[in-house]
């Protein structure tokens, strides 16, 4: 009666109503009279408890499958069980056990979908107990206390029939004080595959595995020669260590019939491991990478696991096909990022692996595709996307599961993965009884699938893109299993996507608006393809003035590879600060080559030399340069003659150059001048200098030192004629008057005042005295000895 209450949907019949309650009365006798003396729990106080009511009924006990073995029995087979038990009710169960139920065989991959969604018990449909010896009792189950059970059932006892997939429950009865009657109190239900023989037509069944990794290299590296790659952190090396998520993907995934599938980014950040690395700390240091060996052992063992298996790489560190097709492609240059991602695989891959990789499948987010994302997906090269059948879903109303290629058009073939065993082991499957679950869920999907139909099927499973190093376990019990079995054989994904399309197939490729939206919010937005666009902006004029530019245009490449990674989604602040990161950094280093700040200068003339200086302190050099100044006002002032003037520069790395630019000045005045890098092509590079000319060559200073000049020189000359003048005047006086002695006598008197004998005494710079000669027509001298006494009052003497 209290189970009915657990059933939805089900109500018993009369009879078997009656039947309950007589079996409970003939059962409970003894205790009727201590029953009715029980309280009766109010209706409305028995709803308000939430807890009491998810722990009654077939929901008292909690069941925990842990294991099942073997996953897939045949003939002979015996089949064990084990787990624990938990009493989640108030009260004591007593005189439990618990056994194992065998229901009727599930025919279809939506029943299988029915079984594992189901709680509680359900009479009938859950199966009868195979009882016996093939129990394990309890005389109690406290509350709370969880208790270990083991079941070992020979096949032969199960009473299984025809091939196909049967529920299994693992139940427990017992009874409480206050329902002293054996009933079902908790159960657990999975699958069990039957297919003893192997099957007529077998499942060709391709199993991706992959092998991707968040981003882990910035673009940074050392300022030496080697370019010492830098780290985000050491998350890495810990995912390839013994243990760690990769490191369990390898070893489990070596010991499998898969086809690997690798992003390319992974291989290079391995591989950059093996020698000098460097991994950031706080703030802007770096310490040394120490796991060397690590990585040199990881691609070690990654090289024997894949040589002889097909090995699929995706295009450099796995771009969002996604959203690029939905935010990216009106951003001018994002789809060439794409083809360089795309281009760079074989030149990563083989030199690491030293295998060809097959390049030509892209494989968007889930496998969700809508025809942006198709056309993106083709546009760099590839000619096969890897879909999932709840996005290319089946119109044609088949009824089986049609092999995974399907041709939709422009030479493209769509390879549809199966999305119930795809999103099999998604989740927390660190519990064994989840892990477990998942395994026979996976195997009885896969047999069921088989079962469809005769015809030969070529299946793709593609699981998550990173699994769990828990979830990779739970795959590879499952592939270990099925690759045992006898309905399923292995093939390539190159062998999946060339195999005949069923012809009753979809080959639509659904509407943008069927895109879930619950990926569509996880996408890189347009803001991060207009900031990666931005970036190579600026590489592209940083790299055409480099002499090696190799240096710089690879890992910022691969750096702008790794910004649309698929990996950002649902990360979207450390997807921002990556971004940011790697742009600034790049402007650091066009920053090492500058100009350096110039301070105000005076020019003294009307023509002067201007120096400017540009530093590089690369390591390498730095070519194709024109630094260009400019006067704002030629009027006043010019350069080279003209408004501006230029030159080319090359400075190598770790130097400066200084350039000399001629100037001329018109007039005095102030004239701000500016000094600008351009690229060969005319695009400035870096920050302008400026600074202000001060011409001085016309002040008032400099003409009152001229006038001073010219002063001088003018009474210089003044001087000059005096002299010259003086000098003709004693000359004449010196040739003296003709012999007759008149004019001598007519000049030399005192009463003329302008004779010539005064005038040379006053004129003359030539002492008159004893030296001079005497003429002989003069009786006596014209001039007495010369005196040493005082001259007298009046007279002009030369000095």
């Amino acid at each position: 009666m209290a189970e009915a209450a657990d059933f939805q949907g089900m109500t018993p019949s009369p009879a078997r109503r009656w039947l309950r309650r007589t079996g409970a009365l003939l059962a409970g006798a003894p205790l009727l009279a201590g029953l009715l003396q029980l309280p009766t729990v109010p209706t409305a106080q028995a709803a308000g408890q939430d807890s009491a009511q998810a722990a009654s009924g077939s929901r008292t006990v909690s069941v925990s499958l842990d294991t099942l073995t073997p996953s897939v029995p045949t003939d002979g087979d015996t089949v064990t069980v084990s787990g624990t038990v938990t009493n989640n009710g108030k009260q004591t169960v007593s005189d439990a056990h618990v056994g194992v139920r065998v229901g009727s065989v599930l025919t279809t991959r939506s029943a299988i979908d029915t079984v594992a969604e189901r709680t509680g018990y359900l009479p009938g449909t859950d199966g009868s107990e195979v009882g016996g010896k093939y129990v394990e009792e309890f005389s109690k189950l406290t509350p709370g206390v969880a208790e270990h059970f083991s079941i070992s059932v020979p096949v032969d006892k199960l009473d299984l029939g025809e091939d196909g997939v049967y529920p299994l429950g693992v139940s427990l009865s017992g009874q409480t004080a206050a329902q002293p009657w054996e009933q079902v109190l908790g159960i657990q239900r999975t699958f069990l595959p039957w297919q003893p023989d192997e099957a007529d037509t077998r499942t060709k069944t391709t199993v991706l595995w992959p092998l991707i990794s968040t981003v882990h290299m910035t673009a940074e590296t050392g300022s030496n020669e080697q370019q010492t790659p830098v780290f985000l952190n050491d998350d890495l090396a810990k995912e390839i260590s013994p243990g760690g998520r990769l490191d369990q993907l390898l070893s489990l995934g070596k010991n499998l019939d898969v086809t690997w599938v690798i992003d390319p980014d992974l291989l290079a950040s391995v591989d950059a491991m093996t020698r000098s690395y460097r991994v950031r700390g706080a703030g802007d240091t770096t310490t040394a990478g120490t796991h060397q060996a690590v990585a040199k052992q990881w691609l070690a063992e990654l090289q024997k696991a894949v040589a002889d298996k097909e090995v699929v790489a995706l295009p450099f560190a796995d771009p969002d096909l996604a959203s690029l097709a939905h935010n990216g492609t009106s951003v001018t240059g994002s789809l060439s990022h794409l083809k360089a991602a795309s281009d760079v695989v074989a030149n990563t891959v083989e030199p690491i692996l030293h295998v060809t990789p097959t390049t030509d499948f892209a494989w968007p987010v889930e496998g969700a595709v809508d025809p942006s994302i198709v056309k993106v997906a083709t546009s760099a090269g590839a000619d096969k996307v890897i879909a999932r059948s709840d996005s290319l879903v089946e119109t044609g109303g088949l009824s089986y599961t049609p092999s995974a290629a399907r041709p939709i058009g422009g030479g493209t073939t769509a390879v549809v993965a199966d999305a119930r065993l795809s999103t099999a082991f998604q989740g927390d499957l660190t519990k064994a009884t989840d892990s477990t679950l998942a395994v026979q869920q996976f195997l009885a999907q896969s047999l069921t699938l088989n079962l469809q139909t005769d015809n030969q099927r070529s299946i793709v499973v593609a699981p998550q893109r990173m699994p769990t190093g828990s979830q990779a376990q739970v795959m590879a019990e499952a592939l270990t299993a099925l690759q045992g079995g006898n309905w399923s054989q292995s093939q390539g994904l190159t062998a999946a996507a060339k195999a005949k399309p069923d012809p009753g197939a979809t080959t639509k490729i659904p509407s943008a608006s069927k895109y879930p939206s619950s990926l569509r919010k996880k996408e890189l937005p347009r803001s991060a393809f207009e900031q990666i666009a931005n970036t190579q902006d600026k590489l592209d004029n940083f790299q055409v003035i480099l002499t090696d530019e190799s240096r710089v245009v690879t890992p910022f490449g691969r750096a702008l590879n790794r910004e649309m990674s698929t990996s950002w989604r649902g990360r979207t602040t450390e997807a921002s600060i990556f971004r940011q990161e790697v742009e600034a950094y790049l402007d650091t280093l066009t920053g090492q080559v500058k100009l350096i700040d110039k301070s105000d200068t005076k020019l003294s003339g009307r023509s002067a030399t201007i120096p400017v200086t540009v530093q590089n302190n690369l390591v390498q050099g730095a070519d194709h340069l024109v630094l260009r100044l400019t006067s704002t006002n030629p009027t006043r002032l010019k350069i080279g003659g003209n408004a501006y003037d230029e030159q080319p520069i090359a400075v190598s790395g770790g130097h400066s150059q200084t350039v000399k630019f001629t100037t001329s000045a018109n007039v005095n005045g102030q004239t701000t001048v500016v000094a600008q890098l351009y690229t060969e092509d005319g695009q400035e590079y870096g920050s302008p200098v400026t600074f202000d000319v001060k011409v001085t060559e016309i002040t008032a200073t400099v003409m009152l030192v001229i006038g001073g000049g010219v002063l001088l020189l003018v009474l210089a000359g003044f001087r000059m004629y005096t002299q010259r003048k003086r000098a003709a005047a004693r000359e004449d006086e010196e040739n003296g008057p003709d012999e007759s002695g008149e004019a001598g006598e007519a000049t030399d008197g005192p009463g003329n005042p302008d004779g010539p004998g005064d005038h040379l005494k006053e004129e003359s710079g030539t002492r008159s005295g004893a030296d001079d000669p005497e003429q002989p027509s003069d009786p006596t001298p014209d001039t007495a000895a010369e005196s040493t006494d005082p001259s007298g009052t009046g007279e002009r003497v030369d000095r």
